[in-house]
């Protein structure tokens, strides 16, 4: 006995592509920058230093973040980041599935990847025109 499948929506139209690429290339991008943040710990505090030495020279109040804080920040970025790939990774796939969530879901991400600018509000814009495409939203109806 064999557990019961969802009937497939048909053959996918051509510009469904416009959503599942730029959804992939997400899924890349975060990964890679996810598998970065471990080392990010020592650019950061280096980074503080040279605001702060710039801060004493302009009279600014200094910007001190402790070593906890620091490591819960970089702890708090690869929860928000894992979670955002997962999220990419499951929209792509409900929307080659042709569920109907996956493309509003897409929607959402491309619009907020409008205000990636310059190389997400491209991704953002090419995924809105496949969003809307008479032929993705058939596609999409389950």
């Amino acid at each position: 006995m064999t557990a019961p499948t969802s009937p497939q929506p048909g053959p996918r139209p051509p510009r469904l592509l416009f959503l599942t690429l730029p959804l992939l290339i997400g899924v890349f991008y975060n990964a890679l920058s996810l598998l970065t943040l471990p080392f990010s710990g020592p650019t950061l505090t280096d980074l503080l230093a040279r605001l702060d030495e710039q801060a004493s020279t302009s009279g600014l109040p200094p910007i001190g973040l402790s070593a906890d804080q620091l490591q819960w920040v970089l702890w708090l970025s690869f929860a928000i980041t894992a979670i955002l790939i997962l999220w990419l990774y499951f929209t792509r796939r409900a929307v080659l599935e042709g569920r109907s969530w996956g493309r509003v879901s897409a929607i959402v991400i491309g619009v907020f990847s409008l205000l990636i600018f310059p190389i997400g509000t491209v991704l953002g814009i090419v995924m809105l025109i496949g969003a809307f495409d008479k032929q993705v939203v058939a596609y999409t109806r389950h």
